[in-house]
């Protein structure tokens, strides 16, 4: 029985936010995940990479580690691995149907997300890993994932507004939802939030009496290296191995500097806890990192093309950063070659403000088999936010997109949603 056959019936029940079709499934499942230690991460951006990190780092510290992440690129095997190998389709096959197989049909039928996160939960608890690196699908509080009572740590990336039809229409009450994945007395590490946004995670710290810390980002020592200096006033008396390290930053961009001062402050969480992690294993698993479809460079039909995600604004402000950083490469062209789709719920606006310039170019494209916005929307969209693009056209198809976009020898840019992002990999694979 295929995976995909197995998840259909319970797609329909789309995004149904609450814990008790979770908590009544892992009970009849035998509470896998009351067995396993757990490092459970949030954010609006930067989930996916402190993920990533965590996971690669606890590895090379020779720990067996589980990562649960979403949504997937090309398979669904990708969002659950031990050690950076995805589970394989016969062993998540057998997963899936022992928690079908588990469902009370006198109650509310579960989600797919719950489905298949309880079959994560199972698969790491039967596999006994060390420990599991879980991030959250959507929000937090009510969140499938967020099951776990006493996790190690708890991290928040970053809150920024994205799915606030769900989460609420205010960085307020986004936070309110990302700060439910904090537990009582439970270590917490918080990344740069906007001040709204922090007052309500600051709240929350205090009502739950979470020892936290709120790393900067590390310095950049160019070259793909960084440099993490731990906060004297929120080490939160942690051990002399909390010291300044020094490590190989392969993921692209600013935010990334970020993102693995989070992930290495976490590190130092479990090293006052007796986790056995060195700086050379901090360093190997910064090397060995991962994480695909983020700012990351790929040939296309022997072109050079800069892919990411880009789904929200402040992802697109992260990319466009990143982009500028670029200009000393390309400093005879005249604009970008953008090659996008959008899902419908995203704000379109938002992220066309950050990402135009007058010059660029845009290419618009439906995102297949999923919620697409109406490429000719947004070009009717972007040019009244950017009236200065030399070239605003909507192609059929993504690869009819590319072909338009490669004509131009200026840097050619893919965004605008994961799901593109993955339909790409996965022309690639076919051609």
């Amino acid at each position: 029985m295929k995976i995909d056959s197995i998840l259909k019936p319970y797609q329909h029940f789309g995004v149904n936010l609450g814990l008790d079709r979770i908590q009544q499934l892992l009970d009849k499942l035998g509470n896998p995940h009351q067995q396993l230690p757990v490092i459970h991460v949030a954010g609006t951006n930067g989930k996916g990479s402190v993920c990533a990190y965590l996971s690669s780092i606890l590895t090379a510290a020779g720990y067996r580690v589980g990562r649960y992440t979403s949504p997937h690129l090309i398979n669904w095997n990708e969002r659950i691995c031990i050690n950076q190998k995805p589970i394989t389709s016969e062993e998540l096959e057998n997963y899936l149907l022992q928690v079908v197989n588990a469902i009370n049909k006198d109650s509310e039928t579960p989600t797919q997300f719950e489905i298949f996160t309880a079959a994560a939960w199972l698969y790491f608890a039967q596999k006994k890993v060390d420990i599991a690196v879980v991030e959250v699908g959507l929000g937090g509080r009510l969140d499938a994932t967020n099951v776990c009572e006493t996790p190690l740590v708890s991290i928040i990336t970053s809150i920024s507004r994205e799915h606030w039809q769900v989460l609420g229409p205010t960085l307020a009450d986004i936070a309110g939802e990302k700060a439910g994945i904090l537990k009582q007395n439970c270590p917490a590490v918080i990344g740069q939030l906007p001040p709204e946004a922090k007052a309500v995670i600051e709240k929350r710290i205090l009502q739950l009496n979470c020892p936290t810390i709120w790393p900067k980002p590390a310095l950049d020592l160019g070259k793909n290296w960084a440099e993490y200096h731990p906060e004297p006033d929120t080490q939160m008396n942690l051990p002399t191995s909390a010291v300044t390290i020094k490590y190989p930053l392969p993921l692209l961009g600013e935010i990334q500097l970020m993102n693995s001062a989070l992930a290495i402050a976490a590190c130092q969480i479990l090293q006052q806890k007796r986790w056995e992690i060195s700086e050379t294993a901090i360093q190997n698993g910064m090397a060995n990192t991962q994480w695909s479809g983020r700012l990351q460079w790929t040939n296309w039909r022997n072109h050079k093309l800069l892919i990411d995600g880009a789904h929200n604004p402040a992802a697109a402000i992260a990319l466009r950063q990143y982009v500028q950083t670029l200009d000393c490469l390309y400093p005879q062209q005249k604009g970008k070659s953008w090659v996008m789709g959008m899902l419908s719920t995203k704000d379109h606006a938002d992220i066309f403000k950050a990402l135009l310039q007058t010059g660029d170019r845009l290419y618009l494209v439906p995102v297949p088999d999923h919620s697409s916005a109406e490429p000719e929307e947004l070009a009717k969209l972007a040019l009244t936010i950017c009236p200065e693009l030399s070239h605003c056209q909507t192609y059929p198809d993504l690869v009819a997109g590319l072909e338009a976009a490669i004509i131009s020898e200026s840097l050619t840019i893919l965004c605008g949603s994961l799901y593109l992002v993955g339909y790409f990999f996965q022309q690639q694979e076919q051609d």
